[in-house]
């Protein structure tokens, strides 16, 4: 716990903590009718009468962080808030400030009870206003019972550590407010946080229930979900209806409606504030959005109205022309080497200035545009669209001419049991990947094969391409059966007997929608290359739509297990033997 003493209060009671109480008691009277001439004369009046402590308890300080949320987070929490050379802390952007404009309104004059907050990840939203909103409601005693409910529980976990810190460390909060942790009487614990002024913070996980929760006989009066949804949750449309319903009965039940007496508020109703990111144009976040009794905040990263075709139009085309060029070693310099020779030209407004950068964000964004539009631009729009806009074929002649520069190659397989014409294929891939990680897909198969034809295409591939190091095998369809028979084939064939080829047989267990959509950037991208021979391997990863829209997944789905397993494999380099007498031995 921080001691305030002299030179502590020396720390407090500086120059610019002077400004910023002068520049913030102004804004506040103007606010309250005074014309700029009269609201100066009153500043300087009360910065005089009380200069002797203007920061201490009962002080200015204090009286104007009541009033002035936007005021509290600049004094009183400017070690997160205010950038320093002892702290790494980023300028904010205008819509921080807009977001505590909100919050003001929202409890100060009891504007409204529900706030959807929609923002892109990265932009400090649990920070702004979480765990802002927190600390200043329990300095204030404005809420004296706070449920916070995070994705998990490891988030609820840091959530409370990050507040508790706040009232133990921060000299501007000790020396007004006195030390509002006291852990030898009230509880403090990974989850609670108990202080010193008859209020309490709990965080719990999106897992657990709000209903029936209480401290010293009060329910909560301020609850937060914080990316209360997770990507489990908007999968199937049983899981998005099951935590939109889950919210809409507990938030019934877990607050309290104001209390009003002889035709005056008494006490303000439970406020309700939801933070996170669009996941699924059905989901969670996006059924909020048509509730009317909650306001809302939606914002995204790039300021601009078609993201798809700024990306893929003029400079920025000619860009990702560049650094996904698969035949050019040095292409991700290159590419960087271009955007930093048009910078200016290429630069676009973005949510944060001082921390979003344009290049970063475009990678992000030829990665998976999928996602990036989901996480950073809160667009669920294309769910259920095509996956793949576009795709690189080349003859195969050209992808060979390549094969001295791979350093790796597998075969991928992923078996279908029946032939039938409504059926499954049989998925099978060979693919290598170059030095500057480029994937090289240099035979793509997708038939109906009953057992025997797979095992025979699988050892006709593996003879065809003697760099083959691993075979991939889907193990849900056989169990293992087809894995033990190409083994025993290899062992059998008196060439393939000599290659030491490993064999992984595992199960899939990941959701194959997600896994497809996270490989789309890349494919769109260039940075897979396919063989132009193999149409109707291209044309089933060209129309996937979705795991509920698509007749076959087959292709995308064993090409984005390629993309996972062509990293993890590794190949172990043979043995070099040397001649003694060559190393004077």
């Amino acid at each position: 716990m921080v001691t305030i003493n002299q030179a502590t209060i020396e720390l407090i009671n500086t120059e610019s903590n002077r400004n910023l109480l002068r520049k913030y008691l102004f804004k506040d009277f103007v606010k309250n009718g005074l014309t700029k001439d009269k609201a100066i004369q009153r500043v300087n009046h009360l910065m005089k009468q009380y200069k002797d402590d203007l920061f201490g308890q009962n002080s200015l300080a204090y009286s104007l962080g009541k009033r002035s949320f936007e005021f509290f987070c600049q004094y009183y929490l400017q070690d997160t808030f205010v950038p320093k050379e002892t702290n790494q802390a980023r300028k904010l952007a205008p819509i921080h400030f807009k977001i505590w404009d909100n919050l003001q309104s929202m409890f100060i004059d009891d504007a409204f009870d529900k706030l959807e907050l929609i923002m892109p990840r990265g932009a400090a939203k649990t920070t702004v206003c979480d765990f802002a909103l927190s600390v200043w409601a329990h300095c204030y005693k404005l809420s004296i019972y706070t449920l916070v409910a995070g994705k998990t529980e490891q988030d609820s976990i840091e959530f409370i550590r990050e507040t508790k810190r706040a009232f133990e460390e921060s000299i501007y909060i000790i020396h007004t407010f006195g030390e509002l942790i006291d852990t030898r009487k009230f509880t403090v614990n990974k989850l609670e946080l108990e202080l010193s002024n008859g209020t309490k913070i709990q965080a719990i996980s999106s897992s657990s229930s709000m209903r029936g929760k209480k401290y010293n006989g009060t329910r909560p009066s301020l609850i937060i979900a914080d990316d209360y949804q997770s990507k489990a949750d908007v999968i199937t449309q049983e899981a998005r209806d099951k935590k939109y319903d889950t919210w809409q009965q507990d938030s019934v039940y877990a607050g309290d409606k104001a209390v009003i007496r002889q035709g005056k508020k008494v006490k303000m109703a439970t406020k309700f504030i939801v933070l996170g990111t669009i996941l699924h144009r059905d989901c969670f976040i996006s059924r909020l959005l048509k509730d009317s009794s909650y306001k809302h905040i939606v914002e995204k990263a790039i300021l601009v109205d078609d993201i798809d075709e700024m990306f893929n139009t003029g400079l920025w085309a000619e860009f990702k022309t560049i650094y996904f060029n698969s035949k050019d070693s040095h292409a991700q310099d290159n590419g960087k080497e271009f955007y930093y020779q048009h910078e200016q030209e290429m630069k676009y407004p973005v949510l944060w200035e001082d921390k979003y950068d344009c290049l970063d964000l475009a990678l992000d964004y030829y990665s998976n545009p999928t996602a990036f539009k989901q996480e950073m631009m809160n667009d669920a729009s294309k769910i259920g669209e095509k996956a793949f806009h576009q795709i690189t074929t080349v003859p195969r002649a050209d992808i060979e001419a390549e094969k001295d520069n791979f350093v790796n190659t597998i075969l991928c397989c992923d078996p279908a049991v029946e032939t039938k014409a409504n059926n499954d294929f049989t998925a099978l891939l060979v693919g290598s990947k170059s030095a500057n990680n480029f994937r090289w897909i240099r035979k793509g198969i997708v038939k109906r094969l009953d057992f025997d034809q797979y095992i025979d295409n699988v050892i006709k591939l593996l003879k065809e391409f003697p760099d083959i190091k691993a075979i991939w095998i889907e193990k849900n369809t056989f169990n293992g059966a087809d894995a033990r028979e190409i083994r025993n084939r290899i062992s059998e064939d008196r060439e393939l007997s000599r290659r030491n080829i490993d064999i992984l047989n595992e199960r899939q267990n990941k959701n194959k929608e997600a896994k497809i959509r996270a490989i789309s950037g890349k494919v769109d991208s260039g940075f897979f290359v396919f063989a132009e021979e193999d149409k109707e391997f291209t044309d089933q990863i060209m129309a996937y739509e979705g795991d509920k829209y698509s007749l076959h997944d087959d292709a995308p789905d064993v090409t984005a297990e390629f993309d996972r397993l062509i990293d993890e494999i590794e190949v172990m380099q043979p043995m070099k033997l040397f001649d003694r007498n060559k190393i004077g031995v």
